[in-house]
């Protein structure tokens, strides 16, 4: 299975907001830590909002943060937010596709099951588990001044 780079993103900035979930994040600080299109991030952030995973707040001193504890944040809860609108092959459309074989087709129902057991899998954990480390823990490393082995 393969995400969207839209899920890819958010996930990114959600794993950053849980490691100080008290402070406000900038889509443009979230945007410059991981080399992304703001436009874009924009657009991640309000669906993430809407579906009450963060709250944003515009102007200064505004920014997005976690609307409830980062482990009450199903994965699988932000997936099925994300990727919401994204079939995973052209016959699980909401149309239905174009597929010519669906009525002697076999394998949608097992890409079904596949679909639904990696959603499980990721109800799992929650955003707390993989939050990355606090940037304020994060000390830029000290230059080498000599090989370790020769004290």
């Amino acid at each position: 299975m393969r995400l969207t780079s839209f899920t890819d993103f958010g996930l990114r900035a959600l794993m950053r907001m849980a490691s100080d979930p008290d402070r406000a994040y900038s889509t443009a600080e979230l945007a410059d830590e991981f080399d992304l299109s703001r436009h874009h991030l924009t657009k991640i952030m309000a669906s993430l909002a809407q579906a009450g995973i963060v709250m944003t707040r515009r102007g200064g001193g505004g920014g997005a943060r976690l609307a409830r504890p980062a482990g009450q944040i199903g994965l699988g809860d932000i997936i099925r937010v994300l990727e919401g609108d994204q079939a995973l092959v052209n016959c699980f459309a909401a149309d239905g596709g174009n597929c010519s074989i669906t009525p002697h087709c076999r394998l949608k129902t097992r890409l079904r099951e596949a679909e639904t057991a990696f959603l499980t899998e990721l109800d799992r954990s929650t955003l707390a588990d993989v939050a990355l480390p606090s940037l304020a823990g994060i000390a830029d490393p000290q230059p080498a001044t000599g090989d370790p082995r020769h004290g």
